[in-house]
């Protein structure tokens, strides 16, 4: 391959680099506010559940204790329902462990790959 090829070819890669450029600002705008958004919700959502689920455990839980105040079984009440806690912290522990993380800008990533390997391919 001469130099001059070489050289076209190589202008004809920046070239589509840099069309594709403004191709890749506007998707990761895009894929930003997209992002913001549904995290944005998420959180909210998951702030709500959090504070809603918490509040009825708590007076579920004073209400099993208060029930069992005047009974021989009080102290294994209240142990119990501090254990019953406990269990179910462990398992949103292992829930959210197991759930995968969202993977933002997955499609400006798709996107950049696919360049990558037209550009690998047209230089072959």
């Amino acid at each position: 391959m001469t130099i001059q090829a070489k050289i076209a070819k190589w202008r004809n890669v920046g070239l589509f680099c840099a069309q594709r450029a403004s191709d890749y600002a506007e998707l990761f705008s895009i894929e930003l506010a997209e992002t913001k958004s549904r995290m944005l919700h998420e959180v909210v959502a998951l702030v709500a559940l959090a504070i809603g689920a918490l509040f009825t455990l708590s007076f579920i839980s004073i209400a099993i204790i208060v029930t069992a105040a005047k009974t021989a079984y009080f102290v294994h009440v209240a142990w119990g329902v501090a254990g019953a806690w406990l269990l179910v912290t462990l398992a949103a522990v292992f829930v959210m462990r197991s759930q995968r993380p969202t993977e933002p800008f997955q499609t400006l990533r798709t996107e950049v790959n696919r360049d990558l390997q037209a550009i690998k391919e047209a230089s072959n």
